[in-house]
């Protein structure tokens, strides 16, 4: 599977919870080293840069994207959060974000690994509380977790990225309909 880091849900926390990937089936795990967590970081735009990751930072990322997780399904599903889950976003949230910089060439956010982990915690608060909740869907790959923000022209969007899963999918139907059609 590729390693690289994909940012196609609409917010980092869905990018971020969805970092655990198939999480029915194979279940990759896209934080497998601290360097794969920093990177993540970098490359997502939460921070321009951030102190190298330890595994203890890679404990506390991964049990906070799964209380991401579980938060995001609750709030698609309208169901109740559950309290454990919202202690740990809640806990993240409360510790000093990332705070940008003006430089002479513009803006630039160094961050600790906490102060990293404390702005995705509140990137999950302000979309589970506010006006996007309606549009979080999950991708129709059934071997996919990801959710994502739709907004599409009438909602009709179906799956987090062509890319990842569109074309895969739209792929195996064309054959499928070509099978039939032989036969």
């Amino acid at each position: 599977m590729n390693t690289d880091h994909v940012f196609v849900c609409g917010n980092p926390a869905l990018d971020f919870a969805a970092t655990l990937r198939a999480r029915r089936t194979a279940r990759f795990e896209m934080f497998a080293a601290p360097d794969r967590l920093d990177a993540w970081y970098v490359e997502s735009g939460v921070v321009d840069s951030v102190s190298p990751a330890r595994q203890a930072d890679v404990g506390r990322a991964t049990t906070l994207r799964e209380a991401v997780y579980q938060l995001i399904t609750a709030r698609r599903l309208a169901t109740d959060f559950e309290d454990e889950a919202l202690a740990v976003l809640n806990e993240a949230a409360r510790r000093p974000p990332a705070a940008p910089q003006l430089t002479h060439s513009g803006r630039w956010t160094a961050a600790t690994q906490r102060e990293a982990l404390s702005t995705v915690a509140r990137h999950a608060v302000e979309l589970l509380s506010g006006p996007d909740v309606p549009l979080l869907k999950e991708c129709g790959n059934p071997e996919c977790t990801r959710v994502y923000i739709d907004r599409s022209r009438g909602s009709r969007r179906q799956w987090c990225g062509m890319e990842s899963c569109g074309n895969k999918l739209k792929a195996a139907a064309y054959r499928a309909r070509r099978k039939t059609a032989v036969a």
